[in-house]
C-alpha cells in the first residue's frame, strides 16, 4: 500500500482510506458482522486510514469502528468528528464548536471507540457563531494532553483554515471533492498547499453515482437511503442529466479497461500527493474494486479529457439541499 503524509506534523496514512458512515446511516439499512468484514479486510489490503464521525448513526459507528479494531489499535489511524448535533430522533439541531463542548464530545467519542486516543480530530462543520480559533484552541488543548494526536477541519473556507491554522497546525482538511464536486480547486486547494495542509476528499465517487450502478432514481431508494431526500443531484431531471455524465466517464473507463469508479478514484488521487481519498463502502467487493484505482496510470491525455468532460459545476443540483448547503463554510 502507498502512504502519503497529510499535513507538515508527519500524520501518515494509506493512500486510500475507508469511509465508514454507511455502515450506520443514510446508504441504506447496514448489517454488522459485514461492516466489521468490510474494515478487517481493509486492514489486510494495507488501508490503515478509518473515517467515522460522532453524529454517524448517533454514536453507533463510532461503537462499531471501536469494536471492529479492538485488536489492531497500533495498526490503524482512527479520524473522528465533532460539532454536528443531533436530537434524540435523529433531526439535526444545529452545530456547535463551543470549546466546553469539544471536550466533552472528544470524551464522548473516545469512550465509544473504545480507545485512548484519537488520531486525527475535526470539526465537522465550522459553526459561524464561535470564533474557530476559540474552538481550535479547545481542540489544542486536547492534543497537549495526549487524547488527540492530530488536528483537522471539515467543509472549512480559506479564511477559516488560516485563522484555525494560527492557533494550532492544522494536519488535514476533508472536504468533498471528486470529479463532479471539485468547487475547494478555486480557493481552498491553493490555501491548503500554501499552508502545507493534507487533504482528504470524501465522496470522491459522488455518493455512489460515479460508479454507474446507478440507472434511474428508484435504483437508490432503498430503505433507509436517504442520497434521493438528501442530495438534489440525485432527483428528477437532476438525475437525468447527470446519468450523461457517468456515461461519458464509462466510455473512458471501458479504453482504460476499467470501471468508472477506479476511473474516477484514480483522478483523485492524480491530483496531488497530498491527498488521502476516504471512499466509503460497507461491501468487501466494492472496497477490492476500489482499491484497484491504486493500480491504475492515468496519462496526461487522460486527465485532460476528464477535465473537459468534467469541468467545474459540470454536475446538475447542489451537492445538499438546502439545509446541508447551509452548513458548508465557504
Amino acid at each position: 500500500m502507498q502512504k502519503r503524509v497529510l499535513g507538515k506534523e508527519g500524520l501518515t496514512v494509506s493512500a486510500m482510506g475507508l469511509g465508514c458512515m454507511g455502515m450506520s446511516e443514510f446508504y441504506g439499512t447496514g448489517n454488522e458482522k459485514e461492516s466489521i468484514a468490510t474494515i478487517h479486510r481493509a486492514l489486510d489490503l494495507g488501508i490503515d486510514f478509518l473515517d467515522t464521525a460522532d453524529m454517524y448513526g448517533r454514536g453507533h459507528n463510532e461503537e462499531l469502528v471501536g469494536k471492529a479494531v479492538a485488536e489492531f489499535r497500533d495498526q490503524v489511524v482512527i479520524a473522528t468528528k465533532f460539532a454536528v448535533l443531533r436530537g434524540s430522533d435523529g433531526s439535526f439541531t444545529g452545530i456547535s464548536g463551543k470549546p466546553e463542548y469539544v471536550r466533552s464530545a472528544c470524551e464522548a467519542s473516545l469512550r465509544r471507540l473504545g480507545t485512548d486516543v484519537i488520531d486525527l480530530y475535526y470539526q465537522h462543520r465550522v459553526d459561524p457563531e464561535v470564533p474557530i480559533e476559540d474552538t481550535v484552541g479547545a481542540m489544542a488543548r486536547l492534543v497537549s494532553e495526549g487524547k488527540v494526536r492530530y488536528l483537522g477541519l471539515s467543509e472549512a473556507g480559506s479564511d477559516n483554515i488560516r485563522k484555525a491554522y494560527s492557533v494550532h497546525p492544522i494536519s488535514a482538511l476533508q472536504s468533498e471533492y471528486s470529479l463532479w464536486s471539485r468547487d475547494i480547486e478555486d480557493s481552498i486547494i491553493p490555501t491548503c498547499r500554501e499552508l502545507g495542509v493534507g487533504i482528504v476528499p470524501y465522496s470522491p465517487l459522488g455518493r455512489g453515482f460515479l460508479t454507474g450502478r446507478f440507472k434511474k432514481p428508484e435504483d437508490v431508494q432503498a430503505p433507509g437511503d436517504a442520497r434521493v431526500e438528501r442530495f438534489p443531484r440525485f432527483r428528477g431531471e437532476n438525475f437525468e442529466l447527470n446519468l450523461q455524465l457517468v456515461k461519458r466517464a464509462e466510455e473512458l473507463a471501458a479504453r482504460k479497461g476499467c470501471k468508472p469508479s477506479q476511473l474516477a478514484l484514480a483522478w483523485v488521487l492524480a491530483q496531488g500527493e497530498d491527498m488521502s481519498p476516504i471512499p466509503g463502502t460497507k461491501r468487501i467487493s466494492y472496497l477490492e474494486e476500489n482499491v484497484k484505482a491504486l493500480d491504475i496510470a492515468l496519462t496526461p491525455d487522460d486527465l485532460a479529457k476528464l477535465d473537459e468532460l468534467f469541468p467545474l459545476d459540470a454536475a446538475a443540483g447542489t451537492r445538499y439541499d438546502e439545509r446541508g448547503m447551509s452548513m458548508i463554510d465557504t
